[in-house]
């Protein structure tokens, strides 16, 4: 395995870092308040920054993750592209992807992903010689992130297949939801909605995995972020004459905080790149968000605690940290679905 970023992962990298670490300053996110920054998406965009995750693959978005992780940035960059511009190029027809394609290359269509498949809302194909994929769906999925900015949503139905669906289509309603994490979530309420078939079987376990691993690196940038403000601040803050950061137990609670952290972007990477060699990545992807989940909210809890008093103002940066990994935790489907869900998966392939 060699997770060493190619020069144009590097590069896409460097300059998500340089976007990210600009613009999404702590006055323009108290300015966006529960929404998204509509400037930073377009900054983002106009420098072909979901192209980029195209072309360099997954291991290519995990790295663009990490930096919207670290800057909690409140753009749709990672559900728009998994549910978006990866699930189309992966699983979409010809006429699907030269269709569709273009719009989320360029930001102008984003997507949201109803996941996982909970068995709320079923679909019905349409029949006929003149149907080509299409179908209605009914049903209720009570929040999904970026809902608000999406122009399309990929849902996951009872049944497991997928469809495409246009949020300003008949039979559609989103409702505005409000999270602890500021991501423009909304709920869907679906009656008769028509929609497009994606995929074949296994394209929805396909896109969830991609989903998870993309969201274990958007963890490890909200750790690695949560941390590097705490080492911030512990070096900064003097009691009794002296650094706090000087003291054993802070170093030591640093020290494991920074070690989840290598595990969840370890993880991520792995699995990341054994999806672009083409390998067997289902297991990798589950151990990827097993530790974004169990890992992650230790690191954001470790990140606050070491603010001392501070940690606890909602105001303060850290905070916003601490909620993110809160969310991408519950998003992932928490550590304990998530452990069931791999140990069922251990047993299923049995003993090489």
């Amino acid at each position: 395995m060699d997770f060493t970023p190619s020069e144009e992962q590097a590069a896409a990298q460097g300059l998500a870092a340089r976007i990210f670490g600009d613009l999404s300053t702590h006055d323009r996110l108290v300015a966006a308040g529960s929404g998204t920054d509509a400037g930073l998406w377009k900054e983002i965009c106009a420098a072909g920054l979901p192209g980029a995750a195209e072309e360099t693959g997954l291991l290519g978005l995990v790295l663009l993750a990490e930096e919207q992780g670290r800057t909690t940035a409140q753009v749709p960059f990672v559900a728009s592209c998994v549910y978006g511009l990866l699930a189309i190029a992966e699983h979409g027809t010809d006429e699907q992807c030269e269709r569709l394609l273009p719009s989320f290359r360029d930001g102008t269509a984003v997507a949201a992903g109803a996941f996982p498949a909970a068995g709320t809302v079923h679909a019905e194909a349409d029949e006929g010689p003149d149907a080509e994929g299409g179908g209605r769906l009914n049903g209720i999925v009570p929040l999904v992130p970026w809902l608000r900015d999406a122009t399309h949503v990929l849902v996951a139905a009872a049944d497991r297949s997928l469809w495409i669906v246009r949020t300003a289509g008949p039979g559609v309603v989103t409702e505005s939801v409000e999270t602890t994490a500021p991501w423009s979530a909304g709920r869907l309420v679906l009656d008769g909605a028509p929609a497009e078939r994606l995929g074949g079987s296994g394209a929805y376990e396909e896109v969830l995995a991609g989903a998870r691993t993309a969201f274990a690196g958007v963890q490890a940038g909200v750790c690695a972020g949560s941390l590097a403000r705490a080492v911030e601040h512990t070096g900064a803050r003097e009691q009794f004459g002296r650094p706090l950061s000087t003291n054993q137990a802070v170093l030591l609670r640093a020290a494991d905080a920074y070690m989840d952290t290598e595990a969840i972007r370890v993880t991520a990477y792995e699995a990341a790149w054994r999806h672009d060699e083409g390998l067997p990545y289902a297991e990798q992807a589950l151990t990827s968000a097993w530790w974004a989940s169990e890992a992650g909210r230790r690191v954001v809890h470790a990140g606050q605690h070491l603010h001392g008093g501070t940690g606890a103002d909602l105001d303060h940066p850290v905070h916003r940290h601490f909620l993110w990994g809160r969310q991408l935790d519950a998003h992932l489907g928490g550590s304990g679905t998530v452990l069931q869900e791999l140990g069922e998966l251990l047993v299923k392939e049995g003993p090489e």
